[in-house]
């Protein structure tokens, strides 16, 4: 916190009348002046360490939890927000935003769950063939729940970063030794039997773990890189399960399945960790200019590993290039996303088609950058290529993935990835929505829905580039 100002204006109001005391009264209580209360309070002053500390004492809190806040996240939501067509032409300034958050945050979280309710109830109609599970705290199904916690948690988990870099300390001596290192520390200390077995013993699985038995199968089908990843998933579900569930919320705790695929992810994140530790991988990715394939052959670890890792890169003092990920089918689905930027992503359906991800399937391994511009004028360099899954046997079939990893462009220069041209030159830019439903762009010759938020001029003496507008 040094060197910062920290304004926790709202919150500590929030506390105030939470124990209903007046300024004079907090005041007094703290050893402060009330007009001192007030202008903290207004956010006129920022609150030195001192305070925060006394304010601990007195009141029996963790005065980090004061200093925690998810502004930044709030201000691009809330942003988000205002660029909704539904909002209307004449948009508030950055300034206005942030001062409707700093002096009224209740009425813009109503606000917020307002918009996501507009949204959700939007893109249900939009598509009549997704399911929607219900919970007493949210319209949204499983998987966006669990996106929306990782994004609200900005994608990264310092606790889950610290016990990784403990465990590498521990017994991982030599990156080269990872596997070896990780299978003794399970049979050793865990007390865990690992057999590699034939593939058609596991059927459609690659892993399972027996907790009865306590033992761990994994199938020969694995390749090393694979094998090495789900042995530290596993050090992170046994030996590090309490620590997992309390970085859950309620919300996510009362549904069951949310609850099971949270763990799982939070276990990825530290296999994560611990195959590409923090500060190595963060002082790497610098180094390199974020070049993915480096990294890979450096860390020994997959190309679509490495791409999950640098969404993960914001450590507050440390932090990376921000970066949203996209993993996309053949059929253009979108299967897994993470974000850390401001773009909004699909979350039914598919991406926009004119996503160079989805041309990567005709050039399989190549890389493709493309820069794309949001109807909100937002641009992102994007860089794009195929993921292959292991090919266990001559019949399996082609499990080949694409993904895009992608960042705004003004961080286009730190990149390896990006030429001269494409943050200047509006011919390189590629225009691009959300998906159909979600998309207010005329006349685009990918068009394959109506927008559900306006409607499209038909002139029967016209045809347009598209049968869904004149």
């Amino acid at each position: 916190m040094a060197g910062e100002k920290v304004f926790i204006g709202p919150k500590l109001r929030e506390l105030r009348q939470s124990r209903q005391l007046t300024q004079a009264e907090m005041a007094s209580e703290i050893g402060v002046s009330a007009s001192y209360i007030n202008l903290i309070e207004r956010n006129q002053r920022p609150a030195s360490l001192k305070f925060l500390i006394t304010l601990s004492d007195s009141f029996g809190l963790n005065w980090r939890e004061l200093t925690n806040t998810d502004g930044g996240i709030a201000l691009s939501d809330l942003r988000q927000i205002t660029k909704d067509p539904a909002f209307g032409d004449t948009l508030p300034d950055i300034e206005e935003l942030r001062s409707a958050l700093e002096g009224s945050p209740n009425l813009i979280n109503g606000l917020v769950n307002i918009f996501n309710a507009y949204r959700a109830y939007g893109e249900k109609l939009a598509e009549q063939n997704e399911y929607i599970a219900p919970n007493e705290d949210s319209n949204l199904g499983v998987e966006h729940s669990v996106h929306d916690f990782f994004r609200n948690n900005n994608n990264y988990f310092g606790a889950l970063e610290a016990f990784a870099e403990q465990c590498s300390a521990e017994f991982i001596p030599d990156r080269e030794e990872v596997y070896s290192a990780l299978k003794s520390h399970l049979v050793e200390t865990l007390e865990v039997q690992i057999k590699l077995v034939r593939d058609e013993v596991l059927g459609n699985s690659l892993r399972y773990y027996d907790r009865e038995k306590n033992q761990l199968l994994l199938s020969d089908g694995l390749d090393h890189q694979n094998k090495v990843f789900q042995l530290a998933h596993m050090v992170a579900l046994i030996q590090f399960d309490e620590v997992i569930n309390k970085l859950l919320p309620k919300a996510i705790v009362k549904n069951e399945l949310a609850s099971s695929r949270c763990r799982v992810e939070l276990a990825n994140y530290f296999a994560a960790a611990i195959l590409m530790p923090y500060d190595e991988f963060y002082e790497e990715a610098v180094r390199t200019k974020y070049d993915i394939e480096r990294l890979a052959a450096y860390f020994s670890v997959s190309y679509e590993q490495v791409c999950h890792r640098l969404t993960t890169l914001q450590r507050p003092g440390k932090r990376g290039i921000p970066f949203f990920f996209l993993r996309v089918d053949r059929g253009g689905n979108v299967s897994k996303r993470f974000n850390v930027t401001p773009i909004q992503l699909a979350r039914f359906g598919g991406a926009c088609p004119k996503l160079d991800v989805h041309y990567c399937f005709r050039v399989p391994s190549r890389i493709l950058t493309q820069i794309v511009e949001m109807p909100d004028h937002s641009r992102y360099l994007t860089i794009n290529r195929t993921v292959d899954r292991p090919s266990i046997r001559y019949s399996t079939v082609d499990k080949r993935l694409a993904v895009s990893l992608g960042c705004p462009v003004q961080y286009a220069p730190e990149l390896i990835y990006a030429r001269e041209q494409d943050s200047v030159s509006s011919q390189s830019v590629t225009e691009i929505g959300v998906n159909c439903r979600l998309c207010p762009r005329h006349n685009c010759q990918q068009r394959a829905h109506d927008p559900f938020h306006s409607s499209l001029k038909i002139d029967e003496d016209r045809r347009g580039v598209t049968h869904f507008e004149s």
